[in-house]
């Protein structure tokens, strides 16, 4: 037998977590379900790792640098491949995200059919973390009359 295992919670480093909740909290309806001790300092109030959940979906962010360290604007060479990290989220009415999405002012394209049968919703997150919002499309009905 297997071992048995009950979720999955990716951590993704972000550059500015203030910045990052906002976004999965705000605009995705993440619940902040637990976060590191806050820190003060002279740029305000934050903590460096959160959990996040979202109807059973877990997600943990931490801060890509330590206290003091961050620089004053994300290092490309560093997130250059986190368009390569792609989060996909299981959404029965992918049109709803879209319009959701749409109506919290992002700028998005609209959903499209894959080749393989999925209907999709692709953005990034403040930190170029791709996320995919999908589901099985719907078939076409088959006409019952053919000539």
């Amino acid at each position: 037998m297997g071992i048995e295992l009950k979720g999955m919670a990716p951590l993704l480093q972000v550059f500015d977590m203030p910045t990052a909740i906002a976004f999965y909290c705000g605009t995705l309806g993440f619940e902040l379900v637990a976060n590191s001790p806050v820190v003060k300092n002279p740029e305000g109030e934050f903590f460096h790792w959160a959990l996040l959940r979202h109807q059973g979906i877990e997600l943990m962010l931490n801060t890509a640098y330590d206290e003091g360290q961050r620089p004053p604007a994300p290092d490309p060479k560093r997130i250059a491949a986190h368009d390569d990290t792609c989060l996909y989220f299981g959404a029965p009415d992918v049109d709803a995200v879209y319009d959701h999405l749409r109506g919290k002012g992002l700028d998005l394209r609209p959903p499209t059919i894959a080749p393989y049968g999925m209907k999709q919703l692709y953005l990034h997150d403040p930190d170029g973390y791709n996320l995919c919002f999908q589901w099985a499309a719907s078939k076409p009905e088959k006409s019952a009359a053919r000539s």
